[in-house]
């Protein structure tokens, strides 16, 4: 199964996305310092600013970088979004762990303590995991996934003539052994059998509608029935036969 593609390819984050990350670290760090989360809530308001504002920088750099690694070329790495912001906060949180335990002893007049330590991972893992998919679901709301590939033109335009590339292709009409193209520009003759033109207009609304025309949906202006027979008429002015072998149809289409 391939992993999904972000939007940009290249995996390379633009200033919007940088911008973004910036602004959710910056709402952090003022959540975390307001709510004293994690015991740290009975530190002076200026040392729980300064506490939580450096090590939210630190692991937004830090996070940044893994998330580019991880990320490769735009690329999930396991082509499930969810699992993949667990498996990139693991991969942030087990440094980020001992930089926490250091600097909270630092910070709060303790000393650092190894037997402490594996407390620490918890609370890093937690917020790096809020973090990293508050960016996820902001990107793919600003970004989405990847478009599908544009469609291929149909490949009978690229037989037109020069006089007439570009044009809308009206209908095409067998004469003896070459077409007749009506188009949005006139028209001209090549050498063709209709039965490969209409297997190459696949892409344009239109049918068959007799043994010697093809139609474009788009270019019929009028359809009259009359004497047990059906004509089309286009925005040539040219009066196209519906033969019985294609009228069921096209009454099932509502062409006439």
């Amino acid at each position: 199964m391939k992993a999904p593609l972000l939007r940009r390819s290249d995996g390379q984050a633009g200033p919007g996305k940088w911008l973004r990350g910036i602004a959710v670290a910056t709402a952090a760090a003022a959540f975390l310092t307001a709510s004293g989360a994690f015991s740290t809530g009975d530190a002076p308001l200026a040392v729980r600013a300064a506490y939580w504002c450096a090590l939210i920088a630190l692991g937004y750099v830090w996070g940044s970088a893994v998330a580019r690694l991880f990320f490769a070329g735009g690329r999930l790495r396991t082509g499930f979004p969810w699992l993949d912001v667990l498996l990139a906060s693991l991969v942030m949180s087990v440094p980020l762990t001992g930089v926490v335990w250091a600097a909270s002893a630092y910070a709060f007049g303790g000393s650092p303590d190894l037997a402490g330590l594996p407390y620490y991972f918890g609370p890093v893992f937690a917020i790096s995991v809020a973090l990293t998919a508050i960016n996820m679901l902001i990107e793919m709301r600003q970004d989405g996934p990847a478009g599908e590939p544009a469609a291929e033109p149909p490949r009978f335009l690229e037989r037109l003539p020069l006089k007439l590339r570009g044009a809308a292709v009206w209908a095409v009409e067998a004469e003896d052994h070459y077409l007749r193209l009506h188009t949005s520009k006139g028209q001209d003759l090549i050498l063709m059998r209709l039965a490969d033109a209409v297997a190459e207009l696949e892409g344009i609304e239109g049918a068959q509608v007799h043994r010697s025309w093809w139609v474009a949906r788009d270019a019929i202006v009028a359809a009259r029935r009359g004497d047990g027979r059906a004509t089309l008429t286009l925005k040539d002015g040219a009066e196209v036969p519906v033969s019985r072998t294609y009228a069921g149809a096209l009454r099932d289409r509502g062409w006439i």
